[in-house]
C-alpha cells in the first residue's frame, strides 16, 4: 500500500503548470524562512536527506493533501526537532529554558551558507556489492513498491513503475541505499543505475507514447527481464 505522496502518474490531478521565468523565486516571505531553517538544522547532523524526506512523507494524510509545499517542510522538520532530542514541545512553544543549546557549536553560519549549499551532500559511497547489469540490459522493477528492510518504511522506486520493464541507460556506480539509510539502518551502499522505460509501459494510454522516462534506481529495485 502505498503511502499519499506517491502520487507520480496519478490519473486525475491535472496538468503541471509551469511558473513563469519572472515569477520571484519564493512567492511568499515565509517560504525563504522555512528553506533556510530547514538547511540551518541539517546542518547539526542529527539527520540525513533520506530520514527528512521520509520525515514528510510521514506527515498525515489529511495534513499533507492540504499543506502547501513549505507547509510540509516545516511541519515534517517540527517532528524531525522532537523526535530526534533537538527541541522539546515546550521549546517549540517558547516555554523553555534560555539556556544555550548543546549543538549551538555547530550552527550554520551565513558566510558558509554558499560553500555548503554549492558542495551538497554527496552520496556514492565505496561498496562490495557488485554490479548485476550492464548498459542495455533489460530489466524489471520490483512489485509491489515496498521497503524490503522496514514494513511500511522509505524507498525511492515509485508506484507508477511497478512491475515495468526498462534498459539500463546508466550505471552510476555505488551509492547510499535510501531504503536503510531512512531508518539509521546504515548507508547500505549498492549500484544506482540510470533506467529507461518507454512511456507505453508505464501508463495504459500515454499520450506520447513515443516518450520516455529515465529513473534513478537501486539494484535491489531491479530484476533480470
Amino acid at each position: 500500500m502505498t503511502r499519499v505522496h506517491d502520487m507520480g502518474g496519478r490519473f486525475g490531478d491535472g496538468p503541471v503548470h509551469p511558473e513563469p521565468d519572472d515569477a520571484p523565486v519564493f512567492a511568499e516571505d515565509w517560504h525563504g524562512r522555512a528553506l533556510a531553517v530547514t538547511l540551518a538544522a541539517g546542518s547539526l547532523g542529527q539527520w540525513n536527506i533520506d530520514i527528512s524526506r521520509h520525515a514528510r512523507e510521514r506527515l498525515s494524510p489529511k495534513d499533507y493533501t492540504r499543506f502547501s509545499y513549505y507547509e510540509k517542510w516545516i511541519s515534517a522538520l517540527t517532528d524531525l526537532l522532537v523526535e530526534s532530542g533537538v527541541l522539546t514541545e515546550e521549546d517549540l512553544r517558547g516555554e523553555a529554558d534560555k539556556e544555550e543549546h548543546p549543538l549551538a557549536s555547530r550552527k550554520m553560519k551565513a558566510e558558509a551558507v554558499a560553500g555548503v549549499l554549492a558542495s551538497g551532500g554527496p552520496a556514492d559511497r565505496p561498496s562490495n556489492v557488485p554490479a548485476e547489469y550492464a548498459i542495455g540490459q533489460e530489466v524489471v522493477t520490483t512489485r509491489p513498491t515496498a521497503n524490503r528492510l522496514v514494513d511500511g518504511g522509505h524507498t525511492r522506486l515509485p508506484h507508477y513503475a511497478a512491475g515495468a520493464k526498462g534498459r539500463i541507460l546508466m550505471v552510476h556506480g555505488t551509492h547510499v541505499l535510501p531504503d536503510s539509510s531512512a531508518h539509521r539502518l546504515g548507508d547500505a551502499p549498492e549500484p544506482l543505475y540510470g533506467v529507461v522505460f518507454p512511456a507505453s509501459e508505464l501508463w495504459t494510454n500515454p499520450e506520447h507514447p513515443n516518450d520516455e522516462v529515465v529513473l534513478d534506481l537501486w539494484q535491489s529495485y531491479l530484476g533480470p527481464v
